[in-house]
């Protein structure tokens, strides 16, 4: 197993009958442990996936399925485990290496005309579509950088203000010292307080 690469099922594109093509398929225990690892997640309790690939012209082929899963993670505010469900619906399109930078043009065409943006196609490498890879970045991307309990409420630790710390106290301390002294200012000589 690729420890970078842990859920590997590769379908050869040529092998994909007329007809089309269903495969489903689940993780292993150790293949999950390898995920979670590098998903930095507590653990992945369950990850499967069902997909169904149609060929089309010009040796693309239209993928459509689903990614399930159930990881267990971490309340940021509570530091509580928990578990989460991953439930992510899947169409793309793949399409031989040498066809992605027309059909990418294509896309951005429909981009600047304001039509319904689809997709860019995602490569055909040598041949083979690896499914278990694609749902593994379908999991990954669909996991919750910030997970939180349903009833975990954030509250920050209250401090009590002592006034003496308050940032104008010290000014306020000056003018209180300085309010005798402009007291004895003279009116007909408001400069610096002494009689002449």
């Amino acid at each position: 197993m690729n420890p970078a690469d842990p859920w590997r099922v590769p379908v050869v594109v040529a092998q994909i009958p007329d007809t089309g093509l269903h495969r489903a398929f689940e993780a292993g225990e150790a293949t999950r442990a390898a995920m979670a690892d590098l998903a930095g997640l507590r653990e992945i309790m369950s990850a499967s996936a069902s997909f169904d690939l149609k060929l089309k012209s010009g040796g693309r082929v239209h993928l459509t399925g689903e990614v399930r899963a159930r990881v267990g993670q971490t309340c940021v505010v509570t530091l509580d485990a928990i578990e989460n469900e991953i439930d992510e619906v899947i169409d793309l399109m793949f399409a031989p290496p040498e066809q992605i930078p027309s059909l990418s043009a294509l896309t951005e065409e429909a981009a600047n005309d304001d039509e319904e943006i689809p997709d860019p196609p995602e490569p055909i490498v040598n041949g083979v579509i690896d499914l278990g890879r694609l749902a593994t970045d379908v999991l990954f991307l669909a996991i919750d950088p910030y997970p939180r309990r349903h009833d975990a409420v954030f509250e920050p630790p209250v401090e009590a203000i002592d006034p003496s710390d308050h940032p104008f106290a010290a000014l306020k301390a000056l003018q209180a010292d300085d309010a005798p002294a402009s007291a004895k200012k003279d009116p007909k000589n408001p400069g610096d307080g002494k009689g002449r």
